[in-house]
């Protein structure tokens, strides 16, 4: 049975009530479907501070992107930590989203009873602290539910298999469900999903558990906010915006805080809640707190698919490889484009169904641009010839090699191996260890630097593999491979340029290589001999 609490504090349905001008303006605010939701939390929504007692609502900023997020995304997922507002912010939309958009059904799913209760203790603290001529009439106040008059309605149960089960959801709200068990959060999610797809939105906030979890799932998925060229969209392959805050946002927290809270906690459990990691049980090749702090940026420019970091040195030298694929929508082509001796990623490339020959032509073009841009800089290119690049090489062949400016460098014939000489470079298991070794080396002590979000993102999925290393199920690692390529390129270019030598010297020598050289460099159809200085001279 309903019922509605007699205190002035609840307003009853459908009363008759004379408004001021100024009141009329106020609510006139609070109903604007694009700025509604910010007026009302900052000019009448109270919150109860557990050492200030009641406050009116004074949000931090990364509170009002968190609400941002909830009003201009259908689907949400956000990943806060621990005691940062995110409960506070829901409560306050909600209230307001049950007030000002009629016909609505909210639910609330926690992962505990006492959860729900929380949240919905706080919306009626919203509630019955606003000003009576902005609350709305209720129809039923319940622990668990209130039903407002203009036909929304707030329902908070705990997250269960069949929790939501029936009902015309409007607005999902999940609150910690990376710490509901993963048999019921899978059935939860498989049940409710259907009820979404017609129509409904979903707002997802928890600090991360595990990695494997029905959170760390969705989230992943939101993360995969790049196309087949790699240009990033506002929501992932799921339609989820993933949104995150980090703990030193919060005004009151910097290292000292942070130092005491690890001495209290530790520092897996403060990564965890505080520093928002999923802590991956997987061997990464880079450390996972690499990975964690890494940044990243947006490019500079587009050239077509290629995206630029940065503006071309004149003073530098160039770096361009391309590892090739079959470009029938299975494994990407990536190429990469690395500044020497800075070791700066440039720029990069990659698509799974272009041809080979158009992959050349790309290839052929960023050589191009580079050359023309800056042309009393050193440019060096070349292809990995494993497999599928076999075809390549044809392909250049037919193309020319002339045509493509710089010079093609190719790996030098190693110790103990008899075979004819194959232009570019072949990836065996050795080969990779070792380019991984470098690459881990050099990024990890900050001797070398990447811009990509989307390099970033296949390295935090790039893990070992019996005694190698490759993407985890249903990732993708094309660009580490062609970063492994710029890698190999590099150690043969080091013992050409001291500038070079000087910034690899933290990278041991593979002795696997001849050393002295010779060094197979070609340039138009000719093979050119190198046994010391550099071709620039």
């Amino acid at each position: 049975m309903s019922t509605i609490n007699d205190s002035a504090l609840v307003k009853k349905p459908h009363q008759k009530q004379s408004y001021t001008q100024e009141q009329i303006a106020q609510l006139m605010k609070c109903m604007d479907p694009e700025t509604g939701y910010l007026y009302f939390a900052k000019q009448f929504a109270h919150i109860q501070h557990p050492v200030k007692g009641k406050l009116l609502f004074d949000p931090f900023e990364y509170q009002l992107r968190l609400m941002d997020s909830y009003h201009n995304y259908r689907f949400n997922i956000n990943m806060m930590p621990r005691q940062t507002g995110k409960t506070t912010c829901a409560a306050i939309y909600l209230a307001w989203y049950a007030m000002f958009v009629p016909d609505q059904t909210i639910l609330i799913a926690a992962h505990k009873y006492t959860g729900a209760q929380e949240i919905m203790q706080r919306i009626r603290y919203v509630y019955e602290l606003c000003p009576n001529h902005i609350r709305a009439g209720v129809t039923s106040y319940n622990k668990g539910s209130i039903e407002f008059e203009n036909g929304s309605r707030i329902v908070s149960q705990t997250t269960t298999g069949t929790t939501g089960r029936g009902m015309s959801i409007s607005l999902l709200y999940c609150d910690e469900f990376a710490f509901v068990q993963p048999n019921i959060a899978d059935e939860f999610w498989t049940s409710i999903s259907p009820t979404l797809a017609t129509g409904g939105r979903a707002i997802i906030t928890s600090t991360p558990n595990s990695d494997e979890d029905t959170f760390a799932q969705i989230w992943k998925q939101a993360e995969q906010k790049f196309d087949e060229y790699g240009n990033e969209s506002e929501v992932g392959t799921n339609g989820f915006h993933s949104f995150i805050a980090h703990w030193d946002e919060h005004p009151d927290r910097d290292d000292d805080w942070k130092a005491e809270e690890i001495g209290r906690i530790g520092e897996e459990r403060f990564r965890r809640e505080y520093g928002c990691e999923f802590l991956i049980f997987d061997e990464t090749l880079l450390d996972s707190m690499w990975l964690a702090n890494a940044h990243t940026n947006d490019p500079v420019m587009n050239m077509g698919q290629v995206r630029w970091y940065k503006k071309l040195d004149p003073k530098a030298t160039y770096a361009v490889a391309l590892d090739p694929s079959m470009g029938t929508g299975g494994d990407y082509s990536a190429i990469q484009v690395y500044e020497l001796p800075s070791y700066e990623q440039v720029a990069e490339w990659r698509h799974n169904t272009t041809p080979i020959p158009q992959q050349i032509r790309i290839l052929k073009d960023i050589c191009k641009y580079i050359a023309d841009d800056v042309p009393g800089s050193a440019l060096y290119w070349s292809v990995e010839n494993n497999g599928i690049g076999e075809a390549a090489l044809l392909v250049i062949q037919d193309y020319g090699e002339e045509n493509i400016p710089g010079y093609f460098v190719s790996e030098p014939i190693r110790k103990g191996h008899v075979r004819k000489f194959r232009k570019g470079f072949n990836t065996t298991h050795g080969s990779k260890i070792g380019a991984c070794t470098r690459l881990k080396t050099m990024l990890e002590n900050g001797k070398m630097k990447i811009h990509s979000k989307v390099l970033l993102g296949e390295l935090k999925g790039y893990v070992a593999s019996g005694n190698s290393f490759k993407a985890k199920p249903g990732e993708t690692d094309d660009l580490i491979s062609s970063v492994l390529l710029i890698i190999r390129m590099m150690t043969v270019l080091k013992d050409w340029d001291p500038r070079i030598y000087s910034t690899f010297t933290t990278v041991e020598e593979d002795d696997d290589y001849e050393t002295p050289l010779p060094i197979f460099v070609s340039r138009s159809y000719c093979c050119l001999l190198y046994t010391s200085p550099s071709p620039r001279d």
